[in-house]
């Protein structure tokens, strides 16, 4: 692990537990870009680690700092999702720059630090999510690309099991959203979302039979 300190951070409040893990990508086109902009101090963004594509590991804020890494974002009803979380950033060049498969060797690093994370860390299996997750009206990191099945299997993170093909009128699928964590004032924009994370094969945010059993089925 190599320490690169980032200025961007503050002391998080006393008595506030981490309970969340958010996964990012850096959407820059290079490693060099994005390490330099999450240690600048007039971007004001950061991130406690940085995962780069061959398996380089970072660490920019200590956990027991509040890193400026998701914005304005909410889940399961609260918006405080900076002070209660830590953030992981992957190097990728994203959607705007040339989006990618994340390599093995950058998978297999963030496997072995979620799972330290997780081990030292109270975070339910809820509570880690991607940005998108947290921030659907504005971001779509880490993708349809990320391997969420494969951190599941590891114990990192949910999966549904026991989907079926189902369909619900739109008040129920907006409860189901709201029962998984996400926000609903835009419907739309966390479907979206929960199939970047849970049916990444087409991210558009329709209510359709796959979506709905997969939704109902972590929801209930």
């Amino acid at each position: 692990m190599i320490d690169l300190p980032s200025p961007n951070w503050n002391n998080r409040p006393a008595g506030i537990a981490v309970d969340m893990l958010v996964l990012h990508y850096t959407g820059m086109r290079t490693a060099a870009e994005a390490l330099a902009r999450l240690c600048d101090p007039a971007a004001e963004v950061s991130a406690h680690y940085v995962v780069d594509e061959d398996g380089t590991l970072y660490r920019l804020v200590p956990e027991d700092k509040r890193a400026w890494h998701a914005g304005l974002a909410s889940w399961g009803g609260r918006s405080d999702v900076n002070t209660r979380s830590l953030g992981i950033e992957l190097v990728n060049p994203g959607h705007e720059f040339g989006y990618r498969p994340f390599p093995e060797a950058q998978m297999a690093v963030l496997e072995a630090l979620c799972r330290d994370i997780l081990d030292r860390h109270a975070i339910p299996p809820a509570n880690v999510v991607g940005h998108a997750d947290v921030a659907p009206r504005r971001k779509a990191d880490p993708g349809e690309m990320f391997d969420w099945r494969r951190l599941a299997a590891k114990g990192i993170g949910r999966w549904p099991t026991g989907a079926r093909l189902r369909m619900a009128p739109p008040d129920e699928v907006k409860a189901w959203l709201a029962a998984c964590g996400y926000e609903t004032e835009d419907p739309a924009a966390s479907l979206t979302a929960f199939q970047r994370h849970f049916r990444p094969t087409r991210c558009d945010g329709h209510p359709d039979p796959e979506t709905v059993g997969l939704l109902a089925a972590l929801a209930i």
